[in-house]
């Protein structure tokens, strides 16, 4: 089964739960179980939320999220175009934040990572970041 889905919202933290719920209910179409339900709900919450925090210093931007579906897989993109990241590497590292003093665990890729079957981080300083991830559905 390919279908794919795009969704584009603001950067407002109060998007963020939207955005989780609409790419959960695309993937259902997969029948996925609740665990990976709760997986792809979760990577893509970390994503979108980096991108509000991180990407655009919590101003306002655009935020584009692209989905398809490829036999028993979902892949997505999460797109910003805010500030990029300087170092991916170092941003990888679990606990490390950039924003200290918003109490964040710096958890953010680490979470993407083991909650998804793939994931990656593109992201070019002062235009943007995209994330990419896939979640195989096991039948």
């Amino acid at each position: 089964m390919d279908n794919e889905m795009k969704l584009e919202i603001r950067s407002k933290s109060c998007n963020e739960a939207f955005a989780r719920i609409v790419v959960a209910a695309f993937a259902s179409q997969l029948d996925p179980t609740l665990e990976e339900i709760a997986d792809i709900k979760t990577a893509v919450s970390e994503a979108v939320t980096n991108s509000i925090i991180h990407g655009y210093d919590s101003k306002d931007g655009v935020i584009h999220i692209n989905c398809k579906l490829i036999d028993s897989s979902i892949e997505i993109e999460i797109i910003d175009y805010g500030k990029g990241i300087e170092n991916i590497d170092v941003a990888k590292q679990p606990l490390y934040t950039s924003k200290p003093e918003l109490d964040r665990s710096g958890m953010g890729f680490t979470i993407m990572e083991s909650f998804m079957d793939f994931f990656s981080v593109e992201s070019i300083v002062g235009m943007g970041t995209k994330i990419k991830m896939r979640k195989e559905i096991k039948k």
